[in-house]
C-alpha cells in the first residue's frame, strides 16, 4: 500500500479497472446465479425477454466478465510484494548457508544425527519461511485467482508439511537446503511479472528466460541429484531407514513432480515466445 502502489504510479500503472457493464437485475442474477457465459440457447431466450439484440448481450456478459478481473494496479503490488519476500530470503540463506559446512558437503546433514544444535539464525531463517507458505495458504483464497491454483494449493501443503516435518524431527539441515534452492528461481519470475504489468517487455522477456533457464538447474539438475541423492541414499548409508525416511522422502517426490509440470508449462511458453517473439 505505501511502497508498491506509488512505484506502480510513477511507472504509468493506472488504478483503473476494466469498462463496466451496464446495470442490469436480470442478466446480473443469471450471471451470479447460472453462468457466466450463457449458451446459444439461453442468449435468445434473454434476447426476447429484454428485447435486446443478442450481440449486445454477449458484449454484456463480457464487460461483466472483465470487470471481475483484478486490476494491473493489484497484480503489481501483489507481486512486488513477493518479489521483496523471495529476494531477501534468498539472500539471507545463501549468507547462512556459505558459513556452513553441510552446504559445501551434504553428508553432514546426517552426522551425529539427531543430536544436531539448532542455532538463532537457522531457527529464525526456518520461522520466517513456515511464517510465508503459512501466509500463501490462507491468502491464496482471496489473492488473485491463478490457473494453477491447485497445484499451487498442493505445493504449499507439500511446503508447509515438509518445514514442520523436518523441523520436529531435527532434519534441519538438509532442510534449509532445498528451501534456499527453492527461493533462488522464484523472485526471478516476479520480476518478470512486474516489467509485464510495467510495459517493459524486453525486460520481462530476460527476467522470464533468465527464470526459466534457473528454475530447471535448480529444480530437474540441483534438487534430484544433490538434495534427493543426499535424502535417498546418503541418509540411508550414515543412519539407515529411520521411521519417518518414507514420509519425509514421499513429500520430497511429490515436490520433484510439481517441478516437472511446472518445467512442462515454462518450456511450453519459452517455445511459444521464440515463434511469436515476446513472452
Amino acid at each position: 500500500r505505501f511502497i508498491a502502489k506509488p512505484c506502480a504510479i510513477n511507472l504509468g500503472i493506472q488504478d483503473s479497472g476494466p469498462h463496466r457493464a451496464q446495470p442490469n437485475a436480470i442478466l446480473e442474477k443469471v450471471f451470479t446465479s447460472i453462468t457466466k457465459s450463457p449458451d446459444g440457447k439461453r442468449l435468445e431466450g434473454l434476447s426476447k425477454q429484454l428485447d435486446w439484440d443478442v450481440r449486445k448481450i454477449q458484449r454484456w456478459f463480457r464487460h461483466r466478465r472483465n470487470q471481475d478481473k483484478p486490476t494491473t494496479l493489484t497484480k503489481f503490488c501483489e507481486s512486488m510484494w513477493r518479489f521483496t519476500f523471495y529476494l531477501s530470503i534468498f539472500f539471507y540463506g545463501i549468507r547462512f548457508l556459505w558459513t556452513t559446512p553441510w552446504f559445501w558437503d551434504t553428508r553432514q546433514c546426517w552426522y551425529n544425527y539427531p543430536f544436531q544444535p539448532l542455532t538463532s539464525r537457522l531457527y529464525y531463517y526456518y520461522i520466517l519461511e513456515l511464517a510465508f507458505y503459512w501466509s500463501l495458504m490462507f491468502s491464496q483464497f482471496t489473492d488473485i485467482k491463478r490457473k494453477d491454483f491447485l497445484i499451487m494449493f498442493v505445493h504449499h501443503l507439500a511446503t508447509i508439511g515438509l518445514i514442520t516435518f523436518s523441523y520436529m524431527n531435527n532434519m534441519v539441515r538438509v532442510g534449509t537446503l532445498v528451501l534456499c534452492l527453492h527461493d533462488a528461481s522464484d523472485f526471478l519470475l516476479e520480476a518478470a511479472k512486474l516489467a509485464n504489468y510495467a510495459k517493459y517487455q524486453r525486460l520481462c522477456d530476460a527476467f522470464f528466460m533468465l527464470f526459466g533457464v534457473v528454475f530447471i538447474v535448480t529444480r530437474l539438475g540441483i534438487y534430484p541429484f544433490w538434495i534427493l541423492n543426499t535424502t535417498l541414499f546418503e541418509s540411508w548409508e550414515l543412519i539407515g531407514p529411520y521411521p519417518s525416511w518414507w514420509l519425509f522422502n514421499g513429500l520430497l517426490i511429490t515436490l520433484q513432480f510439481l517441478h516437472i509440470i511446472w518445467s512442462y508449462l515454462i518450456i511450453r511458453t519459452a517455445y511459444k515466445a521464440l515463434v511469436r517473439g515476446k513472452v
